[in-house]
């Protein structure tokens, strides 16, 4: 192994120096927490109190698409996918959405955009860097959101900014 300096060696140092004066000023400041009961969180409860777990939220099973919030936002699956086969053997998503099986299934076929390679060249199946549906998509629970959301979509922002 070579003694030569190189950039991870300065990276690497720069990080270990960062760390010891992080540590050497926190010891310095003797910081103390008076009442760790008191520290608040996303929980809504103490740090120092293991909550029971939350029940699991129903899965939406409208079946009935969903507004996208801006533009290419990969859409959510409306429908329950528990117990979908999804590895390289088998895909339970293309039983109806294929090209082949949206004529019957009456499903939304998946975007031509899973036919292309990374290279751009389309292909006559779905792309193996697209196969694996739910890298992206997801079920949308019934749930209320864990902390205030002001996020406007993309079309109110225009609306707004218009007037």
């Amino acid at each position: 192994m070579s003694n030569r300096y190189t950039p991870l060696k300065a990276a690497t140092a720069a990080v270990a120096l960062g760390l010891m004066t992080f540590c050497a000023s926190a010891l310095a400041q003797d910081v103390t927490i008076s009442d760790p009961h008191n520290i608040a969180n996303l929980r809504g409860g103490p740090l120092v109190e293991t909550p029971d777990a939350p029940a699991i939220n129903k899965v939406v099973n409208s079946d009935k698409r969903q507004v996208r919030n801006y533009p290419d936002q990969p859409p959510v699956i409306p429908h329950k996918i528990d117990g979908y086969q999804i590895d390289l053997n088998a895909n339970k998503c293309m039983t109806c959405h294929s090209r082949t099986a949206v004529g019957e299934s009456q499903a939304p076929m998946i975007s031509v955009t899973h036919f292309a390679d990374r290279d751009g060249q389309f292909l006559a199946t779905v792309s193996p860097r697209r196969y694996f549906c739910t890298q992206c998509h997801v079920s949308q629970d019934d749930t209320p959101p864990l902390i205030q959301n002001t996020f406007k979509d993309v079309d109110s922002v225009l609306k707004s900014g218009s007037e």
